[in-house]
Order: structure tokens, then sequence, then C-alpha cells
């Protein structure tokens, strides 16, 4: 037997479950406003904070070295029903790596300037989700000026007028730029530098050290191991931006919102590998001519020795050195321990926070919640984060999800326009699990979560709409449609006030349309089955529906996505949704980062036009992807209602270093998940686009988009 890799194995997949929520029963029946178990506790004072630590990392060692221990005990039960015996000098139990203590980790229209002489009379601004509430970007624009962080450096360029479009200022970054606001005379600007301590995989710990995950169908938001400088500059000369402040948050980027000038930041702070606890006991030494059943005693006896020691160095622990830090010129920014809060059922050592700050200065407002990260969705009030867990294989689970073996808990956050309404306010838990942050949504008091349990093959997969309203700490459960679209998937969600769309697959696109009017009786109004799916719904207007997603191919019992294909539905008719029109752009292979980032999407109202990036494959069929890559760049559609698409035209960005319009074709072996293309963002202002690369910037008129206008290196 390969014990290593079986062990392994087996470690791993009860190391993920242990670190869910799973322990003890839920909250109340629905409309009880006692305080639910899924409500987050709150920790008072370094104290309280510390203590909890040390009951983590003594419950992780013991859960640790109890699997050790078992995997040695199912072997003495095997070989007394008869199974092989032998020595062990290749079978003693030995961690899995990715959960040894000490590894290293794996892992719409403004007319608003905010500077001095005449701009653009219309522009196009970052596609948010939600009204009021900006969103992150690594590009901002005003009616003059774009601003980018890419390569190392933010970058000024001033845009308008257009054919003078030239960088104004670059201000070379002490590490990775990630993302910025701008607000009026203010940039924020947020950059990744290498962690100052060692982070790891530990016992109890779950961390996937991945980068951004904007679509979550096979990947859950989690920050990427780095820590996050805040630098805030002020930009009233737009040629000589000047940083004010300097802020160093120990956890990494998740997400963020602004709400006029206050800036609201999620970060996580993944457990840390700590000194003088060990993973693996070092002085197991075999007896080789000790049967089996003596060799596997030795081996439990020292497991059971670290273990002893791993308590015994537990109670020296600098348990507060675990915590997150907000620090500026290496002072503190909020007392210590300071708004935080543990769930009542344990989740490991992760730290996830939310820390506001007023773009114009001041300090800081902050909760930090003992908890894994997840999908992150904003209103003007409220932040909710919403956690997937797994039910354990030991213990008990939530008493309102004991038929189900996957929910996520759902965190609210008051937020508000200052940094003093920062606050944690309710919890809920909802069973399976959200695509992205268009799966949340509050709507006159109440959040809507579209949530999926299971993946598409399998046949008991289904969907579910929950309605959940605030009631005291709790998120209690109002109204709820389950077994949604059964051996479906979720591909897709929004809101619309008192309706909800939601797109699922598995070879036809069911477009489903949802009366939320009444929280407490939600229904399906009506369904368009058509062949794809869409991964991203726009509000064309209240009675129109623009998406992207793929096209497909009907295979029988499944379909392959093909081609990018944009369509247009009408919804004014809730129980009729009818397809209005349909574009398909390419093959299977052909991409664009608009289909898993709303952000690449630009739907410009005014203009009736539409700017996509994107990647064309050629060839492609069934299973295939196309061998030929055609175009790589930024396309402009003229789109109605009534008239549908009209491609007015394109603009080239070569994917390839090889030549002025060379194309690479291996960018067209790219899953339909993984969505990307050359070009990422685009900007309107009056007649002309700006398409965005993270190596240039090429300005275009909208009578001639083959003509370049102007152009902008953002290269090193």
């Amino acid at each position: 037997m390969d014990f290593h890799r079986h062990f392994a194995l087996g470690l791993a997949a009860t190391a993920i479950a242990c670190g869910t929520a799973a322990g003890v029963p839920s909250s109340k029946p629905m409309g009880n406003t006692q305080q639910p178990l899924e409500a987050l506790v709150p920790l008072q004072g370094c104290g309280e904070v510390e203590a909890y630590l040390r009951e983590r990392l003594t419950a992780d060692v013991n859960r640790y070295v109890d699997q050790m221990v078992e995997q040695i005990e199912q072997l003495d039960r095997s070989e007394g029903a008869g199974g092989s015996s032998g020595n062990l000098s290749n079978d003693a139990p030995r961690p899995s790596p990715e959960y040894s203590m000490n590894a290293a980790n794996s892992a719409g229209a403004s007319n608003s300037s905010g500077s001095s002489g005449s701009g653009a009379s219309q522009t196009s601004k970052t596609n948010n989700q939600v009204a009021g509430v900006d969103e992150a970007d690594f590009v901002k624009n005003d009616d003059k000026y774009l601003y980018i962080v890419a390569n190392g450096a933010l970058r000024i360029l001033q845009a308008w007028p257009a054919n003078e479009a030239r960088e104004v200022a670059k201000v070379t970054l002490g590490g990775e730029p990630r993302k910025l606001f701008v607000e009026g005379d203010r940039a924020l600007v947020y950059l990744a530098v290498p962690p100052s301590s060692n982070r790891a995989d530990s016992f109890g710990g779950r961390y996937y050290g991945r980068g951004e995950c904007t679509y979550g169908y096979d990947c859950v938001p989690s920050g990427d191991g780095t820590q996050t400088k805040v630098l805030v500059f002020d930009i009233a000369n737009r040629a000589a931006p000047a940083k004010v402040r300097e802020i160093d948050l120990s956890g990494s980027l998740l997400s963020a919102r602004r709400i006029g000038n206050t800036v609201h930041t999620v970060v996580v702070d993944a457990p840390r590998a700590l000194d003088g606890l060990e993973s693996y006991p070092a002085d197991v030494e075999v007896d080789y001519r000790a049967d089996a059943s003596t060799q596997r005693a030795a081996i439990k006896e020292a497991w059971e020795a670290l273990r002893k020691r791993n308590l015994a160095a537990i109670a020296n622990v600098d348990a507060l050195a675990m915590v997150p830090t907000a620090t500026e010129s290496g002072a503190p920014l909020v007392p210590a321990c300071t708004g935080y809060y543990r769930p009542s059922v344990a989740e490991g050592r992760t730290f996830t926070t939310l820390f506001s700050i007023d773009i114009a200065g001041g300090r800081p407002t902050t909760a930090t919640v003992v908890s894994d990260p997840g999908v992150v969705y904003a209103s003007e009030t409220g932040l909710y984060m919403s956690v997937p867990h797994s039910r354990s294989p030991e213990g008990s689970w939530y008493d309102s999800m004991r038929s189900e073996e996957h929910a996520s808990l759902v965190h609210k956050f008051r937020i508000g326009a200052t940094p003093s309404l920062t606050g944690y306010e309710a919890s809920g838990i909802v069973k399976g699990r959200v695509l992205n942050q268009f799966a949340l949504d509050e709507h006159a008091g109440h959040l809507r979560v579209a949530t999926t349990s299971g993946h598409t093959p399998d046949p008991k997969v289904h969907s579910t709409m929950s309605v959940l309203e605030r009631q005291g700490s709790a998120l209690v459960l109002e109204g709820k449609i389950d077994d949604i679209a059964p051996t479906e998937d979720i591909r897709s969600v929004r809101f619309d006030g008192p309706r909800g769309y939601v797109v699922t697959f598995k070879k036809t696109d069911p477009l489903y349309v949802f009366d939320l009017a009444d929280p407490r009786a939600p229904s399906i109004a009506g369904e368009l089955k058509i062949p794809g799916f869409s991964t991203y719904m726009h509000m064309m207007d209240d009675q129109h529906l623009l998406t992207i997603g793929y096209d497909a191919e009907d295979q029988g019992t499944f379909a392959w996505f093909s081609g990018v294909m944009l369509q247009i539905f009408d919804v004014s008719d809730m129980k009729n949704p009818k397809l209005a029109h349909k574009e398909v752009i390419g093959t299977r292979g052909s991409s664009s980062e608009a289909l898993t980032n709303h952000l690449a999407f630009n739907y410009f109202a005014p203009k009736n036009l539409l700017a996509l990036p994107m990647t064309v494959c050629e060839g492609g069929a069934g299973g295939s992807s196309g061998t030929e890559m055609t175009f790589s760049g930024l396309m402009v559609y003229d789109v109605t209602a009534e008239s549908g698409f009209a491609k007015r035209g394109q603009v080239s960005h070569p994917n390839s270093s090889t030549g002025a319009n060379a194309y690479d074709s291996r960018a067209c072996s790219n899953w339909w998940t993984n969505a990307r293309s050359e070009v990422r963002r685009s900007v309107f202002m009056d007649d002309f686009v700006y398409s965005i690369s993270e190596r240039r910037v090429k300005v275009n008129g909208l009578g001639n988009l083959a003509s370049d206008v102007a152009e902008v290196s953002l290269e090193q």
C-alpha cells in the first residue's frame, strides 16, 4: 500500500473539513430574534483575544495529532481483521505538506472633473455593481485624465483633448500596485508587498494563497498572502502627485469599496507559522527487528510526545503576535484588540478585517473577524461577506443545514460615508455557495442570496434563492425557493429592485426571472431556455438585459462551450422573457476579461455603445479550441434594444512582441472560467474610446476605430 499518498490525501480532506464551521447546532427557527449561533461574538480586549487564539491553537494541535494516531490505529484494526502486516519503515504517518505547521505557503456617465481646465462632456466610469458604491480597479478616470496603476507605477495620463493624450506623471512604487480609487484631488493606491513574517498553512488553517477570484465557479476569494500598503496621494497638481499618507496593513487585499470620501478595505491575514511548534516527530526510530504492531506503538508514542511538547509550547507562544496590524510610520493606527469578533463555531486562525478610512485624512475604524474570507458585496449602508463551509466528517453540523453538505455563512457589517459608522451587525446562514458578488443584493431591508449546491455533472446539483432580514444580530431566513434547475449550476446572477435574474447551465441556458416583491413568498415568474449561457448580466434598462457569455454545442447529455456570445433579453413581461438579439464572436477559445470580471464590461448608455476587450480565435469545434487568433484588442458595438448589435469597429492590440500586428495563438487555449484578454479596460470620452492593456493605452475616434489617434506606452 502506498501509505504516504493514501495518508496525505486523507489528511488533506480531513484538515479542510475541520477548518469549516462544524461543531454545534444552528440558530432558532425563522422569526426568532434570539442570538443565533451563526452570529459573531465580540472579544473584549487583548485578554480575550489572546485566550481565544491559544484555545484555537490547542484545539488545532489536538485534532492534528488525533488524525495521525487514527491513521496508525486504522492499520492496527486492518491487521487484526486479517489485513496485511509488515514493518513500517515506509509507512510511518507523515503530515500532508499542505497542512504542516511550518511549511512554506503554496499557494455610468459623468460630467465631473476633479481637475482644472475643460474636459470631455460625456465620459464612462467604472462599471460598479451598486450606484454610489465605487469599486477599486487598476484604472480610474475623470473627464480629462486617466489614472492607472501598472508595471510598478502610478501613472496619470492627460486623456483630453484626445489627440494630445500623453503621460504627465509617473510615480514609481516600491511593490506591486493592484488597484486604486480617485476622488477629487486624492488618489488612494493599494500596493502588494512581500510579507514581513512567514505565512504558512498550519494546524486548523485554510489558506489557498491564489490570486484574485472575481468569478467563483472554481475558486474562493482568499487573498494571496502578501501584505498591503495603502498610499494616499494629493493629486491637485496632476503633473506632480505628492504622497501624503502611507499605511501598512499586515493582510492581503481581498476587496474594497468607496462611499464618498470613505474607503472600506477588506484584507486577509493568513495563519502564521509559529516557532517552537513541531509538525512531525523527528525522533521517530523504527526498530526493524520488532513486529509491525510494536513499531506502530512506538510511532504512536512519538506522536503523543509531540502533542505534549506542542501543548507546552503553546503556553509560551506570543499569541498576540498573530493578530493583524495597521500602522503608519511604525505606530499603530487603532487601539490594540478593538473591534474583534469570533464565530460561535470555530473556523481556524485566519483573520479577515474591514478597514475604513477617510481618503482626506483622519483615523480609521476597523472590525476584525476570526474567519476565513469569502465573496464581498456592498450596498451604501452594508458590507456583506459570504464564507463557504462544508460539513465535517466528525462532530455535528448546523441544525438548519443538517441535510446539506455545503453552506455559506453571511456576515453583515455596517458601513457608510464616514469611517465611524463601520461595525459588525449580524450573521446568517444559507445552503450552497455563491458564485460572485452579483449573487448577493440588498433591497428594501432584505438581503437576497442566490446559491448553488454542488457542481455539474453531479445529478444532485441544484440552486436556491434565499431572502434574509436582519433581526438583531441575526440574518433570519424570511423566504426561500429551493431545488431550482436540478442537475444545473448557476453561471450568472443579477438583481434589479424587486426582480432577480439567474442563469444556470448544463446543456442549455435557462434564464429564470424571479418575483421578489414579497420577501416572504419569492417566486419564479418566468423561464426561457436557449443554447449557451451568460456569465455576466447587465441592466440595459428596466426592461432589457444585456449579457455576455458563451454559445454552446449540444452533445446530448451535455454541451461544449464555444464562441463568445452577446445577447439582449426582453424582460418587460416577467412571465414571458424573450431573447431579442444575439451575436456570436469567434469559436471555442475566444475570450474576454469581461466574461468573468464586470469591470471590463463597458456599456455606455448615453451613446448606446458597448466596448469589450476581446480575443477572437477561429477553427474551434466540439472540445477543441481554435488554433488561429484572428484578433486581439477592443471591439465596439452599437447596441439598442430595438436593433440589437451592430459592430462599429475594433482597435487592434497585438498580444505578441514579434511584430506590430502579430498575434500569439497560444492564448486561444484558455478555459472558460479563466477568461482573459490583452486589452483589459476601456473608457469613452465624447467621440473617442480609450483601450487599456498593461502595455499601452490607445486612443481611437468612434468614427474610424481602425486609425489610432494616439498611443501611450505603459511599459517599464
